[in-house]
């Protein structure tokens, strides 16, 4: 009868454990936006005392569907990203030159 020993893993056989293991970038991706991720910074340019410049920076990553649920939306409004831009641009313009005219009768029966 033979006795059979375990045999313990070294560490050279065991793979090694990572924060992300079994996540692909496309899982951490998909992480970030599901639950989005806010990066907030402040940089200040001073020489002695004297403070000559301040930026504040502030980063928003989300999909759209959670930026919507936290009330950003301005995308959905601005006419150069909106998908009716040029509509849109054709409109402003039609509107413009209307007012001009307008203007310009208004003048004339003013001077008359």
């Amino acid at each position: 009868m033979t006795a059979t020993v375990p045999v313990r893993p070294t560490a050279s056989s065991r793979p090694m454990l990572t924060s992300t293991q079994g996540s692909g970038l496309a899982d951490v991706l998909e992480r970030v936006l599901d639950k989005g991720i806010v990066i907030a910074g402040d940089i200040t340019v001073s020489v002695g005392s004297t403070e000559l410049l301040n930026i504040r920076i502030r980063l928003l990553i989300s999909s759209v569907d959670k930026a919507k649920e936290i009330g950003i939306n301005w995308w959905e409004n601005d006419p150069y990203l909106s998908s009716r831009s040029q509509e849109l641009l054709d409109a402003n313009q039609q509107l413009q030159t209307r007012i001009e005219s307008l203007e310009r009768e208004l003048k004339a029966l003013r001077g008359a």
